[in-house]
């Protein structure tokens, strides 16, 4: 179901009837003329005053942030009108892995078969790889360019981690990989030309770290928890923008990486239990008969069961009879990367989700959280719901407010990581606190649409991940809670932001953002500059039919920021270079003004000031002397050409009273005290 479908709580505001009628022109001493029945407006004493005040003070003319952007050249393969074109091509890469877990050494022995696809139209020469395990080698350049109060805080200098690569070979013949930090490359011997496929093989081995980014390792009362991610040797990103895509990993900037089938083995000792992207492929040979029925119960179930009680974690009773390691298989397919969890000390239930299967029916989503007892708030037996029953809502909410969940299951694991997400699987450290482990859970699944499924560049732009998925956790978050969604927050959060010395702009690369502005920058006002979007500027209907557009044009493939922008504007068929300039381009800051307001015998002027370099369509609280009041609305394009607007109204023989700017108090504005005139 597309958005436009679905009735969301917006900010409770007051309900107040738009005034359909309103004239304005730029501040003159002429009558803004027009004919017909508008009210001439002519230069007043104390609008005049106003006028000459403002001039002094050297208000711009507004144009700066109405120029036209200068986006990237249009062409076959992306569209000027932001869609992928008739040429567009992406690269393919498939993983067969063997992978051995030694929960005592704590070291991951992996053997993988590599077939990557060369969809585009140049000769590759060589191969770059990921190598993000040796981010925690003590000399890598993410450690030591980290500075204090970072995301790298976690990292401890003297953990000796980091990739041994002990083969790597092509049809039985030796390839030599040049290693630099995170990064690795290695020449073919036969140069990759288009449409032609590589198969590598390598053999690798790291020991798992600590709790430090993004995965790691915990001791709890029942035993051990293994989160592994950035676990595998990725193949770079290759695009038609920046080639090979070879921004090393520094721990702040995430990941870009093509689409591909994953076939992944993990052996573990028999008492663990693992949770990976993708279906279990052989519950047959690493479960129990019970626990297989509890299974297959729980994926045509709307309510929870148990797989794995809390009387019967760590105890041979959860474990199938025999002796020696297991080796449990899973598959997905059109994922970006896989990621694992593992654990003897894992309680476990599940449910189900139902959504559009993309042919007018319906298809069932396993839903399953996997936790040990610490994490009292999982279970589902908990008063507030519980992990497995948030993830049902959100792959629910999300399939029908954007587009249907493509993959099989969502995994839910907690463990030492706080929030992170993969395809299929997410880890969320919150254990006591039920709000928060909603927060947490909507979030990281949420990501599965962005940027698992729209797959965007995270290493470069932060936001077009993180703050599309705050902007609709707002949405699922208030109908969880049955509550409207309220914005006033972000607006103050926004406005300090932009009142800050150096603020930086949302575009500025992850790992060169300040890590104080990282959160505000690219989670928050990227969120909210949408909400603004659809529920402010846009409106409802035509935001979502031009997002609806940038999705189903990007589903499953690499959408860059210009293609964003331009989707949005031909969608929505509206010139957006101001926001984009002033919200993302620039940190631009919000504050409109009141400057003086003058009754008249056939109407009433308001001057109206735009002081800062920001600017927004105009919505002001009307109220007069009889008690009526209403709300007029003006649009962004008064800024055109003045930093101040005259704007003319249509009073009926009323008296102006007072006149408020921005009633709800949703937008980001510096100073309030400026919003209103009595």
């Amino acid at each position: 179901m597309c958005a436009s479908r679905l009735i969301v709580r917006c900010l409770s505001v007051l309900l107040l009837v738009v005034s359909p009628v309103f004239v304005f022109g730029c501040s003159s001493t002429q009558s803004t003329g027009g004919g017909g029945d508008r009210p001439g407006i002519g230069q007043s004493e104390s609008v005049g005053a106003a006028d000459e005040q403002f001039r002094r003070s050297g208000g711009s003319d507004g144009q700066n942030i109405f120029r036209q952007i200068g986006w990237a050249t249009p062409s076959e393969m992306r569209l000027g009108s932001g869609q992928p074109g008739p040429d567009y091509w992406q690269q393919q890469c498939d993983y067969e892995i063997q992978a051995t877990l030694e929960p005592e050494s704590g070291v991951i022995s992996a053997s993988m078969r590599v077939t990557y696809t060369n969809n585009s139209p140049h000769t590759l020469r060589y191969i770059w790889m990921n190598l993000e395990q040796n981010l925690f080698r003590g000399e890598s350049i993410g450690t030591n360019s980290r500075t204090p109060g970072s995301v790298m805080k976690m990292l401890e200098y003297d953990f000796g981690g980091g990739y041994t690569v002990s083969r790597l070979q092509q049809n039985g013949r030796d390839l030599e990989m040049k290693v630099y930090d995170t990064l690795g490359r290695f020449d073919l011997p036969t140069p990759l030309a288009s449409g032609q496929r590589l198969v590598f093989e390598m053999d690798y081995s790291f020991p798992v770290p600590p709790h430090l980014r993004r995965m790691g390792s915990e001791v709890v009362e029942q035993g051990k928890i293994f989160e592994l991610a950035q676990w595998i040797p990725q193949v770079c990103k290759y695009d038609d923008v920046h080639g090979w895509n070879t921004l090393p990993y520094l721990g702040s900037g995430e990941f870009y990486t093509d689409f591909g089938s994953y076939e992944v083995a993990i052996t573990v000792p028999r008492e663990y239990i693992v949770a990976a992207s993708g279906m279990l492929q052989n519950p047959g040979e690493v479960l129990t008969g019970v626990q297989q029925a509890r299974l297959e119960r729980a994926m045509g179930s709307d309510e929870p069961v148990w797989i794995i009680e809390p009387s019967e974690t760590a105890t041979d009773f959860a474990r199938p009879s025999g002796d020696g390691p297991m080796t449990w298989r899973f598959r997905i397919d059109n994922a970006r990367t896989f990621a694992w969890a593992a654990s003897q000390a894992f309680q476990w239930d599940a449910c189900s989700a139902e959504i559009a299967d993309g042919r007018g029916g319906t298809r069932r989503v396993l839903c399953q959280s996997l936790f040990p007892k610490e994490a009292e708030v999982w279970s589902h037996e908990h008063e507030d719901g519980g992990s497995s029953r948030y993830v049902k809502h959100s792959i629910e909410f999300y399939s029908d407010f954007l587009f249907p969940y493509p993959y099989l299951s969502m995994s839910n694991i907690n463990g030492p990581e706080g929030g992170m997400e993969y395809p299929g699987i997410v880890f969320c450290g919150a254990r006591t606190n039920p709000r928060g482990l909603f927060g947490v859970t909507d979030h990281e699944v949420g990501h599965n649409w962005f940027p698992m499924v729209i797959n965007s560049d995270e290493r470069r732009y932060m936001w077009q991940d993180e703050g599309f998925n705050t902007f609709i956790n707002m949405y699922s978050k208030a109908d969880w809670y049955d509550e409207n969604v309220d914005i006033r927050r972000a607006a103050q959060q926004t406005m300090e932001l932009c009142s800050a010395p150096n603020c930086q702009p949302i575009m500025t690369q992850p790992d060169r953002a300040w890590p104080r502005w990282v959160g505000s920058l690219m989670y928050r006002k990227t969120g909210y500059g949408l909400w603004l979007m659809r529920e402010y500027i846009l409106g409802n209907e035509r935001f979502d039919d031009a997002f609806q557009g940038y999705m189903q044009g990007w589903y499953m493939k690499h959408p860059q920021p210009d293609d964003f922008f331009r989707a949005m504007e031909d969608g929505a068929g509206a010139d957006l270079n101001w926001f984009w300039r002033g919200w993302f381009l620039e940190p631009y800051a919000l504050d409109q003004a009141i400057a003086g307001v003058k009754n008249t015998s056939d109407g009433a002027i308001v001057v109206l000031d735009n002081l800062g370099d920001m600017v927004m369509p105009v919505r002001m609280l009307v109220e007069y002397k009889d008690g009526s009041s209403e709300i007029v609305d003006l649009p962004v394009e008064i800024w055109h050409q003045t930093s101040r607007w005259r704007a003319g109204l249509k009073t009926h023989g009323r008296t102006v009273k007072s006149v408020t700017l921005d009633p709800e108090g949703i937008l980001p504005d510096l100073d309030r005290a400026n919003n209103s005139w009595r």
